[in-house]
């Protein structure tokens, strides 16, 4: 295996999967007020201080992911942060007629299900474990995974 298996490309892989996150917590500190706002908009109590916690948490955990020091750690937490956000920042339902042009409801059903899609990247390196070699999925760009050959299914049972 080549460099670019075992560390470009993975590492490529995870900077893409968590890039926007300290930029999110920058737009945050930046537009305090408006950040404040949102927090405030939610069923939680202390909204200053979740602000402060999901900055943080937005600053430290794609850092830990990257370099690899308790990347399973830091993705398990940012895809709880991922999906707590989506549940209660992003009620699309909550807005009548949400998948009308200007609908407001509409960005919050985009955002809802971005953030779902970012939770399952996150589990991904959570229970990923090793990954394809980037030259192996090069030459058999359409096969199944590295898990599915480990997986065995049952044989059916003899018709008699």
């Amino acid at each position: 295996m080549t460099w670019l298996d075992l560390v470009a490309v993975p590492l490529l892989a995870k900077i893409c999967l968590v890039c926007m996150f300290p930029l999110s917590a920058y737009d945050k500190v930046v537009h305090w007020d408006e950040a404040l706002a949102q927090a405030a908009s939610g069923p939680l109590p202390f909204p200053a201080l979740l602000l402060m916690l999901g900055i943080l948490v937005e600053t430290m955990t794609p850092v830990m992911i990257v370099i690899g020091w308790y990347d399973r750690a830091g993705a398990f937490l940012l895809a709880g942060f991922c999906g707590v956000t989506a549940v209660l920042f992003h009620r699309f339902w909550e807005f009548p007629g949400f998948w009308s042009r200007d609908g407001e409801g509409r960005a919050h059903f985009w955002d809802f299900f971005k953030n779902f899609g970012l939770v399952g990247g996150l589990l991904l390196v959570v229970i990923g474990g090793g990954y394809a070699p980037a030259s192996q999925v090069a030459h058999h760009p359409l096969s199944s995974g590295p898990q599915a050959a480990e997986i065995q299914m049952p044989a059916a049972p003899a018709r008699p």
